[in-house]
């Protein structure tokens, strides 16, 4: 190969080293970290191919960074005293140099919030201005909010915005235009420490045999208009983010607190779903359009669970026939193909300062199941009727389908499939299979990482998970921008306005990358609050499964708090052991003992760091 410059994006690894993948040539192009010459991960960079050599991957240097990924990092100060400068230590390990900080402004062991200013010279270090001081290092809120902050998410709602939520929740409505179902049964349901109310359900007797049953959805549009200062922010941000103690919303609280939320004995402004069902769930006549609404009850999951375990309570017999037509929904959506997958979800009960004292699995009640049925049936209905900004699921690519069947047939389990596709109802009696084994967390794991993501497109490439043809996002706008979106889609649809699907192309785009942001925050808050209950317990010993076999050690998850961590390969030392790749396994040569995937194991935890958010543990005999 001649000499040449490739553009592409550039992955940068803990250890230092890059990978440029590019759309001019097949392979990654290997980066050594002497040659990357000021580029961060995820930059867009300019490369020149070094002389290739045989056997060895192609590898270059960066000449040129193109475009910046982001220039906002997160990490700890470090401030000699009396120093009127200091370096902030980035908490992305990817970052591998240290920011030059003139600033007298921060004081040693603070999280801070960096902006890159220059780097232009790999030999200096980078320069930095501190945008904000987070807090003490090791502080709850600190870390909680530097995780977020480290994907360039945003937290504080400027106070423009804060006053333009003000006024907007002032904004009166004039009812004479709005269906009114205020005299109909109505309720929430939600989890205990709820602080919106974003959908409601009403029910009504017909005396027919029929029952009107309304999905209502907080009327967030109304109070939040197009090309706003508040709606670009709604834009920006995307999503509410869920972490283990708060919530940091889409939206200021005095709208997703307070006026768009369906509080009840409050007359609130609704989108609503609204269907006429017989007791066999057959679905008669469909409504779509503006209500209003009155909640009279808030229930718990659990209280509403309680009134349909006991037979008796508020709004039994409206429970009682939702709990029979969600029992027929779940069987019509398992017949047609929709995967039945229920992943665990931690919980943490935590003490005065945010320190987790006890982890748990969230208990799965059937009301679960009926809020989601009913909010599943809203959002298909509204796509198929007024379908332009689709919530899409496409299939799995056959590589990844192809290394599924391998995986799991070195695991003692069989999936039929062929040509690298495979189908839900596969995939179902796959998990049926595992219910209850101790490799099932690890099987829906492997599983989970071979899908493919959801994401919002202007196109329709139907669910692939619900094994629906038209799929949208209309249930949750106060927590989600797409869902307002849909709003608005919607009105303009009922008022006989043009809609052109391009429009929404770009904004699709948007929000699903800011997605992957989000879900990695939530993610890493678990993790880190995972890590900081199991260091108080170094020392103890643990049962866990395998979850992961490598040439430099074994991976594990413990059974109980399913924390994760490595045994390294160094401290396996009662024999010398070789990776046989073929069965996910490491084997001690002498005395033949094997560590396979899915093995159910007794370790010691030795070591834990939150900062690197990492376990170590070692094996017990």
């Amino acid at each position: 190969m001649t000499k040449r410059t490739i553009k592409g994006l550039i992955n940068i690894t803990a250890s230092g080293h890059g990978y440029v993948s590019s759309t001019e040539i097949e392979d990654d192009i290997k980066i050594d970290s002497r040659f990357l010459n000021t580029a961060l991960d995820g930059d867009e960079v300019e490369i020149i191919l070094h002389p290739m050599k045989p056997k060895e991957r192609i590898q270059g240097e960066v000449i040129k960074v193109l475009k910046r990924k982001r220039t906002r990092f997160v990490g700890t100060v470090d401030k000699k005293k009396n120093q009127k400068f200091a370096f902030l230590l980035p908490d992305d390990e990817r970052f591998y140099v240290d920011i030059f900080i003139s600033s007298t402004d921060v004081n040693n062991g603070d999280k801070a919030l960096v902006e890159l200013t220059n780097w232009s010279d790999p030999k200096k270090s980078p320069e930095g201005r501190v945008i904000k001081v987070i807090g003490k290092k090791g502080e709850n809120q600190a870390e909680l909010y530097s995780i977020v902050m480290e994907k360039g998410l945003p937290i504080d709602f400027p106070e423009k915005i804060k006053k333009e939520a003000q006024k907007a929740s002032k904004k009166k409505f004039n009812t004479s235009k709005r269906r009114d179902f205020r005299g109909i049964p109505t309720f929430t349901i939600d989890p205990e420490d709820a602080k919106d109310f974003d959908d409601a359900l009403s029910i009504k007797n017909l005396g027919d045999g029929n029952y009107e049953v309304g999905v209502h959805i907080a009327d967030v549009s109304y109070y939040i208009e197009e090309n706003t200062e508040l709606d670009k922010q709604a834009r920006e941000r995307a999503f509410s983010i869920y972490l283990v103690d708060r919530t940091i919303p889409m939206l200021p609280e005095i709208l997703s607190n307070n006026i768009c939320s369906l509080m009840p004995n409050k007359d609130r402004l609704a989108m609503s779903a609204v269907f006429t069902i017989n007791r066999s769930g057959k679905i008669k006549d469909r409504w779509f359009g503006e209500t209003i609404i009155r909640s009279s009850h808030r229930f718990t999951y659990k209280e509403a669970q309680n009134v349909l375990d006991k037979k008796q309570g508020k709004f039994f017999k409206e429970l009682s026939f939702l709990s029979d037509i969600t029992k027929i929904f779940q069987k019509q959506r398992i017949d047609r193909g929709a995967l039945n997958f229920d992943d665990d979800e931690l919980q943490f009960s935590l003490d005065n300062d945010g320190r987790p004292l006890v982890v748990y699995i969230k208990e799965k009640l059937f009301t679960h199941k009926l809020v989601e049925e009913l909010m599943v049936l809203a959002n298909k209905e509204v796509a198929n009727k007024f379908g332009t900004l689709f919530r899409i699921h496409e299939p799995p690519e056959k590589d990844s389908i192809n290394s599924l069947i391998s995986f799991l047939s070195k695991i003692g389990y069989r999936l039929e499939g062929s040509n690298g596709e495979i189908t839900s109802k596969e995939l179902n009696t796959l998990f049926k299979k595992i219910e209850g084994e101790k490799e099932e967390f690890l099987v829906k794991s492997v599983v989970l990482q071979s899908m493919t993501k959801a994401v919002y497109s202007e196109k329709n490439k139907k669910h692939f998970g619900l094994a629906l043809n038209n799929y949208t996002h209309f249930t949750s706008p106060i927590r989600r921008y797409a869902d307002l979106l849909v709003h608005r889609i919607v009105k303009k649809k009922i008022a006989k306005e043009p809609v052109n699907p391009k429009n929404y192309s770009k904004v699709a785009k948007e929000i699903s990358l800011v997605e992957l942001d989000v879900l990695s925050a939530e993610r890493d808050s678990v993790s880190y609050k995972k890590v900081q209950f199991m260091i108080d317990k170094i020392g103890e010993t643990f049962e866990a499964v395998i979850s992961g076999v490598t040439r430099f050690g074994v991976f594990i998850r413990t059974v109980e708090a399913h924390a994760e961590g490595l045994v390294s390969i160094r401290d396996m030392d009662d024999d010398y052991y070789v990776l046989d790749e073929e069965t996910y396994s490491l084997i001690g040569t002498k005395k033949n003992k094997r560590y396979s995937l899915g093995d159910v194991v007794k370790v010691k935890l030795v070591n834990g760091s939150t900062e690197t958010r990492r376990l170590d543990f070692v094996f017990k005999s």
